[in-house]
């Protein structure tokens, strides 16, 4: 649904907050060589149903994230791109594929198969309409990424596990419920510390999401001492790949317990593979990323009290839809932050509004939780901020619809009944559009 641009969340202990900026560097080598295997997969009856699964996966979160705030903004959906030749790439040779997995630096083996084939074909011809936004995200996620994976010993190369997992779409959400970044389910994020609620949801938090994947991938290692293995069980469960295992009479080798495993999890190991070749070897077949606009910087400021986002718009000029963007673990427009454990991401310059501001924000907020409004003034000492010009005390405020928003919420947020915000509009159905102007205080 939303997109969010995130480097903030790139923390050091000890600091209340830290800006991260884009790094427009090349991609990282990685941790060691490892050479690429040629596995048989013979015994398996291939269908097209695995891939499909997969590609499903990558182009239903892709979809989502197209749509999104941001991205709208970037007008990336306006971009001509040329399609990959299917034709060209049937003619490159066993061979030559081979050789440029082997060519990449890995702790995680790459090997090449007709599966592996298969996929590669699939994502170059998908991701060659998306690439760019692919290699945006990834340069914008990969300090993140990076400092998450290396706390904890996990292959570098795991960086692109989540092109697979969500088309690195924090707000994506499987048809089975799994949600983030990382596709972490309900038990497995509660297992790493990952708050879920009616108010919070931190498997769509990139930092603390990474931070959770980074056990998880290695503590999956631990239990295979094999990261093929490992993968696949973050895909389908520790449970489901020991099964597979005595299937198999004991085999540990992914490739030798693949017909036990489940359809997307067959599929989820190439899927991985590929993408790895993709993101290295795209220029090669002829895919030229549009080049998009640097994304925003955000800073993060750790909540003194409790907060509702209608005010935050109001004294820093932050648009409701970019607030909940840039923070998409917060499912309301309320955050509990008088209990010191939340954060709020802001545009880097709309920080000293808010800081300025903060004491009014957060009394403006405790009286609208109460249903007790009180008249507020913005600091007028905070540059050229939006809410310089909205007067003295008892000034309209407007409220800009987003998507799935009604009467009641709009009217909850900023503590007035339904009634009074139909009749500040005048408004007498109970239906409000997307992108509508209300008038929430007068």
């Amino acid at each position: 649904m939303l997109f969010i641009y995130y480097n903030s969340f790139f923390r050091v202990k000890g600091f209340m907050k830290l800006k991260i900026c884009l790094l427009l560097t090349p991609l990282v080598m990685f941790l060691a060589v490892s050479p690429v295997q040629s596995q048989s997969i013979d015994t398996v009856d291939y269908t097209p149903s695995e891939v499909e699964l997969m590609t499903k996966r990558y182009t239903d979160s892709y979809d989502s994230l197209i749509n999104s705030y941001y991205m709208r903004r970037l007008h990336r959906h306006q971009a001509k791109h040329k399609e990959v030749s299917m034709e060209d790439f049937d003619n490159i040779p066993d061979s030559v594929l081979m050789a440029r997995l082997q060519a990449l630096h890995t702790v995680i083996p790459m090997s090449f198969n007709s599966e592996v084939r298969t996929h590669i074909k699939f994502y170059l011809k998908y991701m060659s309409r998306r690439l760019d936004v692919m290699l945006m995200l990834c340069e914008y996620y990969r300090p993140l990424f990076l400092e998450g994976l290396n706390r904890y010993d996990v292959p570098e190369e795991l960086k692109y596990l989540p092109i697979v997992e969500s088309a690195l779409n924090p707000m994506a959400t499987s048809r089975v419920g799994a949600a983030g970044l990382w596709q972490f389910m309900y038990s497995t994020g509660a297992d790493y510390g990952l708050e879920v609620n009616s108010i919070i949801d931190e498997r769509r938090d990139p930092y603390k999401s990474t931070i959770a994947a980074a056990r998880f991938l290695r503590n999956l290692y631990r239990a295979f001492d094999d990261w093929t293995l490992a993968i696949a069980a973050y895909n389908c469960g520790p449970g489901t790949i020991h099964k597979a295992i005595a299937r198999s009479g004991g085999k540990r080798n992914f490739w030798e317990i693949y017909p036990y495993l489940p359809r997307e999890t067959r599929g989820y190991i190439p899927a991985f593979i590929a993408v790895n070749y993709v993101m290295n070897y795209y220029s090669l077949h002829g895919i030229k990323p549009s080049k998009l606009e640097a994304p925003m910087r955000t800073d993060t400021v750790v909540l003194a009290g409790d907060v509702l986002m209608g005010y935050v718009q109001q004294f820093t000029g932050v648009e409701l839809e970019e607030l909940h963007t840039i923070n998409p673990q917060y499912r309301t427009d309320f955050i509990p932050g008088s209990t010191g454990k939340y954060h709020l991401s802001l545009p880097t310059g709309k920080v000293a509004a808010f800081l300025a501001n903060q004491d009014t924000i957060y009394a403006a907020s405790r009286d609208s939780l109460s249903r007790r409004p009180i008249n507020i003034e913005p600091d007028r000492k905070v540059g050229k901020d939006r809410s310089k010009s909205r007067g003295k005390s008892g000034s309209t405020i407007y409220h800009t619809v987003k998507k799935g928003e009604t009467l009641s919420s709009v009217a909850r947020t900023y503590g007035i009944s339904v009634s009074k915000l139909k009749k500040l509009n005048g408004i007498k159905k109970d239906q409000i559009r997307v992108g509508q102007r209300l008038r929430v205080k007068s």
